[in-house]
């Protein structure tokens, strides 16, 4: 999944010939999951159209204030528009628009909203060699970034002078390459590892049946996508589940289980920075699992168990650098079992669950945890939403390390 998933983009698009470019931009930013809306320069209409860029992009496409053909138009607000993105990419930058970036010189709704914007600021050049090498151009390149604008650099190639050399506006494969690798670098979670493990362990009796439990594996996977997201690489050991992943930065290893989960951990955790004990793993197995299917035969049945391999306390006594966050699912005693739970097991973390409280537990889409931290600092949190919980889990760990 590309990091511009999800992503509200505006798309500025100034007058170059290199306008024509932006209609495969928009379809590149649309196919990488993005939101885009595009403004335009009333010169850029002479190259590329208006209902092209707003079919490609799914929006109307914003170029003046208000339409002075319609008494009841409506003011396009550049404030909203500069507030609601989460990037702005102009696209091609012509010198004539750089110019009035750098100066300030509001004439148009695209630098009207450039100068409202909030988000970072990407800029492509697109002019002939000369006026790209022109000192006022060098300018405005070194003032902009000045500013804290991003430049994508212009490439050389054939221009629409008939010259060749560099000026000619990045190809938008390679914007978006660019954009991409940028936004990566800066992830807060870019560089880290993490260890997850999600979803029920199903212990055989005999070979078609098993002792488990009602996890869905849900919110092992909202976390593994909430980090894959944020820049971490995710090893998400997983026992059975429906749950799929779509974040390439994540590597699914299916247990079924708790031995192959132990197994599983142990291979990845000594090259991890983090490890989430989000699973939940059975406490016992039958001792002795049955070669056939076990025949209903007698009134009663009784299966001898035997304790499974804590993983969670195994993990804790290797521990080097790694944040070691466990979970918690109490029904009494919560706050003083799951800090017995941090002194056994040497965790950082743990996230405790009560099934006490109405909306939490398995197999629903929400949950209302209390953080405790190896201090005993205790953090109730509201209901939320699973994906929500994600959230301020992985911020947990940013707070760890950027704290």
């Amino acid at each position: 999944m590309s990091v511009l998933s999800g992503k509200k983009i505006i798309l500025g698009v100034s007058g170059g010939i290199a306008a024509y470019k932006t209609a495969t931009l928009v379809r590149l930013f649309i196919k990488a999951g993005a939101h885009v809306q595009v403004i335009m320069t009333p010169a850029s209409k002479d190259f590329v159209t208006p209902l092209t860029l707003s079919t490609l992009s799914k929006n109307p496409v914003h170029s003046t204030f208000y339409n002075e053909e319609d008494e009841n138009a409506q003011w396009n607000n550049h404030v909203e528009l500069g507030l609601w993105a989460d990037l702005m990419v102009i696209a091609p930058a012509t010198a004539n628009t750089l110019s009035k970036m750098v100066n300030g010189n509001c004439d148009n709704l695209l630098i009207a909203t450039y100068l409202s914007a909030k988000c970072p600021v990407y800029f492509a050049p697109a002019m002939d060699l000369d006026m790209y090498k022109h000192p006022s151009t060098v300018s405005s390149f070194r003032t902009l970034q000045q500013f804290g604008n991003t430049i994508i650099p212009a490439e050389s190639g054939e221009l629409a002078s008939g010259l060749s050399g560099e000026g000619r506006m990045a190809e938008p494969e390679n914007i978006v390459a660019f954009l991409e690798a940028d936004l990566s670098s800066k992830l807060p979670l870019k560089g880290k590892k993490i260890l997850i493990t999600a979803g029920p362990t199903y212990e055989a009796i005999d070979p078609v049946r098993f002792i488990g439990n009602h996890s869905s594996g849900k919110m092992g996977f909202d976390i593994a996508n909430e980090a894959a997201n944020l820049g971490a690489e995710v090893i998400l050991i997983s026992g059975p589940t429906h749950f799929k992943v779509k974040n390439s930065q994540i590597n699914l290893v299916r247990v079924v289980s708790a031995q192959q989960m132990y197994e599983a951990c142990h291979e990845f955790y000594n090259d991890v920075d983090v490890a989430i004990a989000a699973a939940a793993v059975a406490d016992y197995r039958p001792k002795n699992v049955a070669e056939q299917k076990i025949k209903k035969s007698e009134a009663s049945f009784t299966i001898e168990l035997e304790k499974t391999k804590d993983i969670l306390a195994s993990l804790g006594e290797i521990k080097n650098n790694q944040f070691l966050i466990g979970f918690a699912l109490e029904t009494e005693n919560e706050i003083e079992n799951a800090k017995l739970k941090i002194q056994k097991k040497n965790l950082d973390l743990i996230v405790l669950n009560s099934l006490q409280d109405e909306g939490a537990g398995f197999g629903k889409p929400t949950n209302k945890v209390t953080f405790i931290d190896k201090d005993f600092a205790i953090e109730p949190m509201e209901l939320k939403s699973k994906e929500d919980v994600a959230v301020d889990i992985i911020n947990k760990i940013i707070n760890h390390y950027h704290a």
